[in-house]
Parts: C-alpha cells; structure tokens; sequence
C-alpha cells in the first residue's frame, strides 16, 4: 500500500474505493486534455494529477484512449445538462442565439469545448478514436436541429434552413469559433458574430409573431 498523503499504489478495497478512483481518474484526464492537450494528456501524467499509481489507469479503462473518452464523456454531460435547459428556457429564436453566446463564453471561460476540440484532433491521427468520438459528437448535432426546428416552427425561415443542415453549421461553427478563439486568444470576434446574429433573429421572431395575429 501506498504511504498516507501519497500515490495508491493499489486498488482501494470496496466499491466506494474503485468508484472514487475511477472518478479521480476521469476528472484528472479532463482537467489534463484541457490545460496540457492530447499529446500531454498520457496515462504518466492523468496519474499524477489523479494522485495514484499509472498502472490504475489500465486497471479501471483498459487503455489511456478510453479515458480520454471517459473525460469526453464526462464534460460532454454536464454540458447536455446546461445546453437543454437553455434551450427549454428560450422562448424564441432570439432568446436561443443570446442564450448560445452566453453559453459559449461560459465554455471558453471554463475550457468545456477544449476537450472536445482536443479529441476531435486526435482522432484524425488515432483510427481507434475516430468511431467512438464521430458518434459522441452525433447526439450534439440532434439536439441543434431540435432546437433549431422547435425556434423556427412558424417562420419563414423554416423552409429555407433545413433543420439537419443547419444544425450541422451550427456545430461546425461553434467549435471552429471556439478553436479560432483559444488560438487567437481572443473571443470578442466570435461574440460579435452572435451579436449580429441576434440581430437576423429578432427580425425573424417579428415576422413569425406576425403571421400567427
């Protein structure tokens, strides 16, 4: 066993103590995707910041990619949490595109979207987490064109921007936003990008209020 206040060397005994080193262990790998990226992101250095030995990396996940996927996962619902109640809080076109800057500087605030960014650049280069990660992004891209097809239900618009096809924009731009953000270390670009789009939505909503009188 492992000195008190240092590494544990092995597994806690009970299903608390694997429970909390599994949890130890994904907030680690989130926290290192974020701040040392991918390629600082190995099992070595999830350890040290988890404050246990490397070989509980294997033990709990099999393989480092799979926690990584773990963190991904991780991030990736608290942030559904966030994104529905936004989207169930807006009660109109406008409300949504304000909604989503709020959002979006919170995320860079926070550092959500970089691990997200991080896997996806990863998986161009890693076969085994191209599938896993494509599908993790599929959920993102149902949940824009739900919100997009609940905001525009009664505007013109709806038959003009297919639903699907703008979601896919949507989250195409978000995360080009974000990396262009982190990379230029400079958000003010993108947030007058929503600003303006806000704008396009008021008008929206006003003649969607119009054809319902």
């Amino acid at each position: 066993m492992a000195r008190a206040g240092g590494k544990r060397s092995v597994e806690p005994s009970g299903n608390a103590g694997s429970a909390a080193t599994r949890a130890a262990l994904v907030a680690a790998a989130a926290d290192a995707l974020r701040e040392v990226g991918f390629a600082g992101a190995s099992a070595r250095e999830i350890a040290r910041r988890a404050g246990c030995q490397q070989s509980l990396v294997f033990y709990h996940f099999g393989s480092v990619a799979k926690l990584h996927l773990a963190a991904l996962d991780r991030v990736s619902g608290a942030r559904d949490t966030r994104y529905r109640a936004m989207a169930e809080e807006s009660q109109s076109i406008g409300d949504l595109v304000r909604a989503a800057r709020a959002v979006f500087d919170e995320d860079l605030d926070q550092g959500h979207v970089t691990v997200l960014v991080e896997m996806i650049a990863a998986a161009q280069f890693t076969p085994e987490l191209r599938p896993e990660v494509a599908a993790r992004i599929r959920p993102w891209r149902t949940f824009a064109a739900d919100s997009v097809r609940e905001a525009l239900a009664g505007s013109p618009a709806a038959r003009l921007m297919p639903p699907e096809e703008l979601a896919h924009a949507i989250v195409a731009l978000y995360l080009g936003l974000e990396m262009l953000a982190g990379l230029e270390e400079e958000r003010e670009p993108a947030l007058a990008l929503f600003d303006r789009a806000a704008k396009i939505a008021s008008l929206l909503d006003i003649f969607r209020r119009k054809r319902k009188t």
